[in-house]
């Protein structure tokens, strides 16, 4: 539960222009839909789609770590991945499973982003559903675990003699049509109000210096 009095103590370190972008990008954020990275390699991969996430108001982020470390380059994400609630899954265990399972617990279809013959078409996507988009490694694509376990396949149409994209550039043509086709919508897709009491609670500290020394000096204070 938030202290309200300490994020009000936190808030005085903030100009109201601050507040107010804070509370403006809040209501744009969505938990309908998320993106699951399963085994990337390259950086500069996931830190695009990092920031694809943060652009077109995706919250959550699930990073599967089976065969790779994933690291996120800053020159990249341009301090996207602050604002992004990233999820890794990196234990000893089957992580894509786990990943998988988890997702599912928590209501999404698992929608697995390659370019099968029996793939919906993105255009013609539903996006009633709450959806995971999952996307595989750059040389392999997904994993046979997110094809045995994915609920649909989704593919982007193409045209040329190049059979597939980069995950970041897929990423963000299936975000931007999606999330637009979702405003666009009657459906619920907005944070819940505690989940954005929560989000603010984490920008707000992670914007200002030294919140630790803030939080004890408020502490501190309410001693005396």
């Amino acid at each position: 539960m938030i202290d309200k009095k300490l994020l009000n103590y936190f808030e005085k370190h903030l100009t109201e222009k601050r507040k107010a972008t804070f509370k403006r990008v809040l209501a744009n954020r969505t938990k309908h839909f998320t993106v699951v990275l399963e085994d990337i390699y390259q950086p500069h991969n996931a830190s695009a789609v990092v920031r694809t996430c943060d652009i077109f108001g995706v919250q959550d982020l699930h990073v599967i770590e089976n065969k790779y470390v994933n690291r996120v380059s800053k020159y990249v994400a341009k301090g996207s991945q602050k604002w992004i609630t990233s999820e890794r899954y990196n234990s000893d265990g089957d992580n894509t499973k786990i990943c998988l399972n988890a997702l599912k617990k928590n209501g999404y279809q698992i929608i697995a982003t390659t370019p099968h013959n029996d793939s919906c078409l993105l255009q013609d996507f539903d996006i009633n559903k709450k959806t995971a988009f999952v996307l595989g490694a750059e040389a392999d694509g997904v994993s046979e675990t997110v094809k045995n376990q994915a609920d649909g396949f989704l593919k982007i149409p193409m045209v040329g003699f190049t059979e597939s994209l980069n995950i970041s550039v897929a990423a963000a043509i299936i975000l931007q049509e999606v999330t637009t086709a979702l405003r666009n919508s009657k459906i619920d897709w907005q944070l819940l109000k505690e989940e954005k009491e929560s989000l603010y609670f984490d920008w707000v500290k992670k914007t200002i210096k030294n919140p630790d020394k803030i939080e004890a000096l408020y502490y501190r204070n309410l001693k005396e």
